[in-house]
């Protein structure tokens, strides 16, 4: 930082300074001069760096001397194509009447060799330049020699570099760096670039595979800045779409080839069929090549912008391995002469390229050998012809004349673009730039981050607050063809500018899969958990492994890999697959159903049965056994007990608010009104026995007026009872959810648990009452005498009462109205009383008329006396 901080204020911190006689200073450069591969003077010169060479020969290094210069290898053809795309740029702004009209631009275009380090050096050499100077004072200081600089080709070269220039405020554009870490403003003030940062492609990446429903892959990386930087963001946007990596390994090309094997070895072991490969194609080369070794396929690939429209992966031998694949490019351009100027050739050896590196760049070209002196036959290679400079493009395939990489030079185009147009606002260019003063770099630093133009194709070019340009990929899928070459298939597009749900658009139908498969691989630790079940996490694995479980009883997923189920509503249940909500069952007491019929019958028979019973009576309501127990009290007795038998039909039927009031006042009142004349009955025979004994006036006080009244004050009670219930709190109907999960049980709600006891209490106390006086009179004689009866039926009556309470409380559901039937004698009581007073004086009337005269009943009255 000492050293950056000290380059800020001196931009020529790298040459000693030399006090000379007359107190000048010469400045000179530290080490030997960089000289650019390309060169050419003009009014504001621009700086290039790019890989003619993407490797270099070892040098070994004794710390005694001077290490020499560094020697470049493997001729890279794309730093070619970016070199042209550059110098197209500069010669059309150079003729061009409306942009920097009048201004020549020139350039200084340097070969980094794919080194971190020469990139810094040549970097400097550009700020600085490389002759001495003679300045007064003490400092070094001095304009930079190169107002911007376009480059680098890759992110960790640009990194560095970047961090080099950004203190001189050296705007540098750069036109296939991704790294999203190179969108931080604060370590890289000067950068910028015309290619989409990684930020989005990683976001994309992810997007691109959890669309085909890949939640198990793996995961291949260039152990660089833009692998590292994008993969980790691919690994965060990924988990959060729910999707896992089995494995993620990095390497780089000049890793001992045991790292590669183990790489090859985690692959081998691995069960995902998915393989995310941010790489570049350098890299990619070697492990395609590895794959094939291992014989390695049916794997899927998903492809970063660095390799998957690289025509030279596309022609390696290999190549088959990764057919089938998906990945992201640069949205494809066209620029208007940009291919033509690129494949000519021949200008390039009179636009200052060094004369070396012009002619290794013809001889791999054209693969021939310029004769130079008397070059030996193993030096030129038996097999190579020599080279003539006449040679031409036509016919001619390799990486050079290979152009699908269009985007890419259109990136550089549009870099040399903006430092035109920032230098044209810089100016106030109009017709003409009147002023054509050398501008510092931090001026076009600030005019290139508000520059906005379109190019002559129409398309907008604008850096946002991070250096950015706006991310558009094309969506890439690699079809074989049938000669055994590659044809890179757009099939869709991801456009960062939309909204999250239309971003990502793609052409299904015309996708091609690993080994020409028709249909979409298959990569999940394991399989879709379907509607009905929820994923379980398996212990110590990945959340992407997991274990369906069936939802619980109540619970439902309707959905495919749910993570949990959610409950239905209280009135729906589950079906038996658990994945829907189904209406709840609705039961209760129904004339429809079997025992709603059964019910309903036994009522009416009673009813009926109790009809015949009163026609009996009124048809002999002259005979001594009608007249002998009080006629007036039997037949109220016979109209309470039809009252009783008709009033079990209320406890049929769906509950509603009337229905559930009615039917608990009714049994009450009509049960009282029933028991009140069972009970008149009993005291009217012990008065009457009572009157019998000499003195005794008690019929007197309890004639037919006082029966009456008895009764109707029983049964007042009970009405003033059920009244106060229903006005303070009336039953009413409800939905019973809780008794059983399946259905819903519409019941009658007492409402007021003291007005229901009351009623069935003061039923109980009459009911024992009148038990207890019958049982009093049971030895008094036969002929005269129904108590008997009456206490048999109190006691079937009392039996029904303290069998069925309890199952009453306890027993929910339809079959509580039946019990509440039973309990409450409704049937049972009714057919008790009935059978138990009635039956043995029909029997008399009918079978036995004989016994039903006054003297029967009178002589064995008189006898039982006597």
């Amino acid at each position: 930082m000492t050293f950056l901080k000290q380059l800020n204020t001196n931009h020529a911190s790298n040459f000693p300074l030399i006090n000379t006689p007359e107190g000048l200073v010469v400045c000179r450069r530290r080490g030997g001069p960089e000289y650019p591969q390309l060169a050419k003077d003009g009014d504001i010169i621009l700086g290039g760096i790019f890989s003619f060479h993407s490797s270099w020969q070892n040098r070994e290094l004794n710390y005694t001397q001077s290490p020499p210069p560094l020697q470049c290898t493997s001729l890279n053809f794309r730093a070619f194509q970016y070199t042209q795309a550059m110098l197209f740029a500069i010669e059309e702004i150079n003729n061009s009447t409306s942009l920097l009209p009048g201004v020549s631009l020139g350039y200084k275009i340097y070969d980094s060799c794919g080194s971190i380090a020469r990139g810094v050096r040549v970097a400097l050499a550009l700020a600085n330049g490389n002759q001495e100077t003679t300045t007064e004072g003490s400092g070094c200081s001095r304009p930079a020699q190169v107002q911007a600089i376009i480059g680098e080709d890759t992110s960790s070269p640009s990194m560095a570099t970047s961090t080099v220039l950004g203190p001189f405020r050296i705007p540098m554009i750069s036109h296939f760096a991704t790294c999203g870490c190179l969108s931080d403003k604060v370590k890289y003030p000067s950068f910028f670039r015309t290619i989409p940062s990684d930020h989005y492609q990683s976001r994309a990446l992810a997007q691109l595979v959890k669309h085909f429903g890949w939640t198990w892959v793996g995961a291949i990386r260039t152990n660089d800045d833009y692998g590292n930087n994008g993969m980790a963001t691919f690994i965060e946007t990924a988990e959060q779409l729910g999707i896992c990596l089995e494995y993620s390994v990095a390497f780089f090309r000049t890793d001992p080839e045991e790292k590669l094997h183990r790489v090859i070895e985690n692959i081998k072991t691995s069960k995902s069929k998915v393989i995310v490969a941010f790489l570049s194609f350098v890299d990619l080369d070697l492990l395609v090549n590895q794959f094939a070794r291992h014989n390695l396929t049916g794997y899927q690939w998903v492809g970063s912008e660095g390799w998957i429209i690289d025509s030279y992966i596309a022609r390696v031998e290999a190549h088959h391995v990764l057919n089938g694949a998906i990945g992201l490019s640069i949205a494809k351009a066209h620029v208007t002469g940009l291919g033509e100027f690129i494949l000519d050739v021949r200008p390039l050896n009179s636009a200052g390229i060094d004369s070396s590196m012009f002619t290794e760049f013809w001889e791999a070209l054209f693969d021939c050998r310029f004769r130079q002196g008397e070059r030996s036959e193993s030096e030129t290679g038996q097999s190579q012809r020599e080279c003539t400079g006449r040679e031409n493009l036509s016919g001619l395939q390799n990486v050079f004349t290979d152009l699908s990489l269009m985007a890419i030079f259109n990136n550089v185009y549009k870099g040399v673009l903006a430092v035109a147009h920032a230098l044209h606002n810089v100016w106030g260019c109009g017709e003409t730039c009147g002023n054509k003063s050398q501008p510092d770099p931090q001026t076009i630093l600030k005019h290139i981050k508000n520059v906005r133009f379109k190019t002559k194709e129409g398309e907008e070019v604008y850096f946002n607050e991070n250096g950015d340009v706006t991310a558009k990929y094309d969506i890439i899928n690699w079809q074989p063809k049938e000669d055994g070459s590659v044809e890179f298939v757009t099939v869709g597009l991801y456009d960062a500018s939309l909204p999250a749900d239309r971003q990502l658009t793609i052409n299904n139908s015309s996708l091609v899969w690993t080994q020409n498969a028709k249909l979409v691989p298959v990569s999940v630790c394991s399989e879709s958990c379907p509607p009905g079940t929820r994923k379980a996490v398996q212990k110590g694995k990945p959340v992407c492994c997991y274990d369906c479980i069936q939802c619980a009883e109540g619970e439902i997923s309707n959905n495919t890999d749910s993570v949990t189920c959610d409950q239905c509503h209280p009135e729906f249940w589950t079906n038996k697959k658990r994945d829907m909500c189904e209406k709840k069952e609705i039961e209760f007491l129904s004339y429809e159903e079997v025992m709603g019929v059964l019910l309903t019958a036994v009522s009416l028979l009673g009813t009926c049965m109790t009809s015949i019973v009163a026609f009996i009576f009124f048809r002999y309501k002259k005979t001594p056994i009608v007249r002998a127990n009080n006629s007036e009290l039997s037949f109220l007795l016979l109209f309470s007990l039809t009252l009783c038998f008709l009033c079990s039909l209320t406890f049929i039927g769906r509950p509603s608010e009337w229905s559930c009031m009615l039917r608990h006042t009714a049994f009450g009142i009509t049960f009282v009104l029933c028991i009140s004349c069972v009970l008149g009955k009993t005291v009217v025979v012990l008065m009457a026995f009572r009157a019998t004994l000499p003195g005794s006036n008690v019929m007197k006080w309890f004639g037919p007026p006082q029966q009456r009244l008895t009764v109707v004050s029983f049964t007042f009670v009970q009405a003033l009872i059920c009244t106060l219930w229903l006005v303070l709190a009336p039953p009413f109907p409800i939905k019973n959810l809780t008794t059983y999960k399946e259905k819903i049980i519409l019941e009658c709600d007492v409402g007021s648990a003291i007005g229901f006891w009351a009623v069935l209490g003061y039923i109980g106390l009459l009911s024992l009452l009148c038990f207890v006086l019958a049982f009093l009179a049971r030895k008094l004689p036969d002929n005269f005498n129904e108590t008997k009866f009456i206490t048999f039926s109190m006691l079937i009556f009392c039996a029904v009462w303290i069998t069925f309470i309890p199952a009453y409380v306890s027993s929910p559901g339809k079959f509580t109205v039946a019990v509440e039937i039973f309990i409450f004698a409704i049937l049972a009581s009714s057919f008790g009383l009935l059978f138990c007073i009635f039956a043995p004086k029909c029997y008399i009337i009918l079978m036995k008329p004989e016994k039903n005269t006054k003297k029967m009943m009178m002589g064995k009255m008189s006898t039982k006396s006597a």
